[in-house]
């Protein structure tokens, strides 16, 4: 599988979006980074993510 990666538009909720905002902040991340790195998370614990492939954190 590649690195390259892709634009998806996402519709989020403006509550659930200014909630990843603080956090990206306090975690000193991009938001678009911020995403990312709970998304990988979520995908790793449910088994969804190859092992072997992690990307150094943002």
């Amino acid at each position: 599988m590649s690195d390259a990666r892709k634009a998806y538009p996402l519709r989020i909720n403006a509550e659930v979006l200014n909630a990843m905002q603080r956090w990206a902040d306090d975690e000193l991340r991009s938001l678009n980074a911020q995403i990312e790195y709970v998304l990988r998370a979520a995908l790793r614990r449910a088994g969804r993510l190859p092992q072997g492939k992690r990307r150094p954190p943002a």
